[in-house]
């Protein structure tokens, strides 16, 4: 019996090693899984290196919705035809005009969030969260009842053509009808965000989007339901990401507290919230509407322009990802920082996080130039649209370097509670350079051959406003008054 025991006891010894490694290992696995799911500190540390690490998981996120449109411009224009593309295209202004409330909400969410987590200021943190919740909900409900009204009017307005008139009508129609989940990504995603937290609404993202994907290739490729497929395939996988995103914030009590009391609107903290983010959604409604007056004059080129138009600028959506990535992640480097009153720290991590912006966006612009064609050729077979896209896109390609100033200096000073400042930026960019730049080179390039001028001047109206935009953004950064912002 002892020699039995001896045996067993001995082969139990490399096997409880290896279970043991086996644990330590598994342990290590979950531990980094569970540090990457954890809210950024970025207070402390290495500032670009706190910013990178934000970005990143955040970066692809964005791209992973950019892929919305995309992939519902994708499915339309192989399965259905150019003038559905181009039907797509044409709605996306008034899209972006009509969901201004919840760019708001989400901006001063964004930046109370930063600045009471950064303070470790609790009681206000889940106040806060709790009252934009309830903000949402309500803004969901106006654009649902007015936005669907006035979706119809609108397109007649711009002189949308006859040929996908009805289908631009209805593809919004499921978008505000829907709009739920869209409201509340937005919104809980800039919350998770603002807490540091850009691993969970990245992982979110990419589930939500593949079930886009998916549900655009059933409805319309098997199905047949045409344009109205990839809305109803957008609002579905929008909504799943909603309930991913509340899931993970009633997991985060540790942080703050989610109670009945704090979803009861509060002046404090609602007027707040509706201040901050109301320049940055005044700021969507006048760019929105600076697109629908450029649309205007897309559309007068026809079809095969709206088109191109189109499959530019959803190129140009993902060109634009590193910027609006690198510019949210300052807006939570800004308010933490802010918040836990280290203004020299916001400053140097403001001067390293444009350099890795800018750096990031000319090797992003140089690989879409280099492989424009290819890429252009995702969206339709017709050569002369392939060719048209791709030599406006070629405009543009300088502007989103100098873009990407703009947004790492503008998220800096929108992080410090200073929001009224790139909102004035932009109105000037946008209406004062933009628009006039525009339909004065159409105006003066008319000929009998080109009544309406030539189509170049949308995109070269583009960048000239761009450039002067990170000039004149460079220089308030500069002046320095977004300093005495604070919450």
């Amino acid at each position: 019996m002892q020699a039995i025991y001896t045996v067993e006891f001995c082969l139990s010894i490399p096997y409880n090693k290896k279970t043991t490694l086996f644990e330590e290992e598994r342990h290590k696995r979950m531990n980094l899984l569970k540090k990457l799911m954890e809210p950024v500190d970025m207070t402390e540390g290495s500032p670009w290196q706190k910013i990178v690490l934000f970005t990143v998981p955040m970066l692809i996120g964005n791209i992973a919705q950019q892929l919305y449109n995309t992939v519902d411009s994708v499915v339309v224009g192989n399965y259905v035809g150019d003038n559905a593309l181009a039907a797509v295209g044409s709605a996306g202004p008034i899209l972006n005009l009509l969901i201004v409330l919840f760019v708001g909400i989400s901006v001063g969410a964004g930046i109370m969030v930063s600045q009471y987590f950064g303070a470790r200021e609790r009681e206000k943190l889940s106040a806060t969260i709790g009252n934009c919740i309830t903000l949402t909900a309500i803004a969901t409900l106006f654009v649902m009842v007015v936005a669907s009204l006035i979706a119809r009017p609108l397109l007649e307005l711009l002189k949308t053509p006859e040929s996908i008139i009805d289908w631009c009508h209805s593809y919004l129609l499921i978008l505000f009808i829907g709009s739920a989940g869209l409201a509340y990504y937005n919104i809980l995603s800039g919350i998770l965000r603002g807490l540091g937290d850009s691993m969970s609404a990245l992982a979110y993202l990419l589930v939500s989007t593949i079930i886009n994907i998916v549900l655009d290739l059933l409805f319309v490729a098997e199905l047949g339901m045409g344009v109205n497929g990839v809305a109803l395939a957008t609002v579905i996988a929008q909504l799943i990401s909603a309930v991913l995103c509340m899931i993970r914030l009633k997991k985060m009590q540790y942080i703050f507290d989610l109670k009945k009391e704090d979803l009861k609107l509060e002046n404090q903290y609602a007027a707040k919230v509706i201040q901050l983010g109301l320049p940055s959604g005044i700021t969507q409604a006048i760019l929105s509407m600076a697109m629908i007056i450029v649309q205007s004059l897309t559309n007068s080129f026809g079809e095969m322009f709206i088109a191109a138009n189109v499959i530019v600028m959803r190129v140009d959506g993902f060109a634009m990802m590193p910027n609006f990535s690198f510019g949210t992640a300052m807006t939570t480097y800004a308010g933490q920082n802010v918040g836990a009153r280290q203004p020299e720290r916001v400053s140097r991590g403001a001067k390293q996080g444009t350099l890795i912006a800018m750096g990031t966006s000319a090797v992003i612009t140089g690989l879409i130039l280099l492989f424009g064609k290819s890429l252009m050729g995702i969206f339709t077979k017709t050569p002369e649209l392939v060719e048209l896209s791709r030599n406006m896109m070629g405009i543009l390609a300088v502007g989103y370097i100098a873009m990407a100033v703009t947004q790492s200096l503008s998220g800096v000073m929108r992080g410090a509670g200073d929001t009224i400042t790139p909102m004035w930026i932009s109105i000037v960019t946008t209406i004062l350079i933009r628009v006039p730049i525009a339909y004065g080179i159409s105006f003066l390039t008319r000929t009998a051959e080109l009544p309406y001028g030539r189509q170049e001047c949308i995109f070269i109206s583009l960048l000239v406003s761009w450039l002067l935009g990170a000039l004149i953004t460079f220089f308030f950064y500069r002046h320095g008054k977004w300093k005495d912002k604070a919450v």
